[in-house]
């Protein structure tokens, strides 16, 4: 398969979510939202699937891009679609989506408080039944490498500053906001100067 027709096909799509299209984990879901979703790097594939498609950013230019992108799908109305708004005070009613995306987005949380209220909020959105994907920091496997800061963030050894999670962390709150994992948790250390951390939840009820 040559390089040009996946990209056409696949975009830049994080490699972890297409790990969980091909496992087929998603295929029940059409109702999806990518919160703090940028200009839709995740979301072409999904688009040509057929899903109707959300977004949400603080960004108004990849707002805008995004629905240049999207406009020539029939099922999503570009303008009700995508909208600029911050994670933690989505525009939507409780449980509206099958499937809600969070990539690269809550280890910019300024503290543990803004941390949860994102998560709250992206979990008050999903249905029952449906499923979290997110990628964030972690210093799982960096632990003495990275430098506390306050608030739980810290700076890492690529000199970026991020708020980290961990193992401990995570299972805590996937027992607390009344989910399971249907994935273990999987994290990729890249050349000890960051950490990304793969959570795949699944709401068993609401919260």
């Amino acid at each position: 398969m040559k390089k040009q027709h996946i990209q056409d096909t696949f975009g830049n799509i994080d490699i972890y979510l297409f790990d969980q299209l091909l496992k087929g984990t998603y295929d029940d879901c059409h109702m999806i939202l990518d919160a703090g979703c940028g200009t839709g790097r995740n979301l072409l594939y999904l688009l040509q699937s057929g899903a109707n498609v959300f977004g949400v950013d603080q960004n108004p230019e990849a707002i805008a891009q995004l629905r240049t992108l999207a406009s020539s799908f029939p099922q999503v109305d570009p303008e009700e679609n995508f909208k600029v708004a911050a994670v933690e005070g989505l525009p939507f009613a409780a449980e509206t989506f099958d499937l809600v995306i969070s990539s690269a987005v809550l280890h910019f949380a300024e503290n543990l408080n803004h941390f949860e209220a994102m998560l709250s909020s992206m979990w008050e959105v999903l249905k029952p039944g449906g499923y979290f994907f997110c990628r964030l920091a972690s210093e799982i496997g960096i632990e003495s490498l990275v430098r506390f800061i306050e608030s739980g963030r810290y700076i890492l050894p690529d000199g970026s500053e991020r708020f980290l999670v961990n193992q401990e962390m995570l299972l805590r709150l996937t027992k607390k906001i009344g989910g399971e994992l249907h994935e273990p948790i999987k994290t990729t250390n890249v050349q000890n100067l960051r950490s990304m951390t793969t959570w795949c939840v699944r709401k068993t009820k609401s919260s």
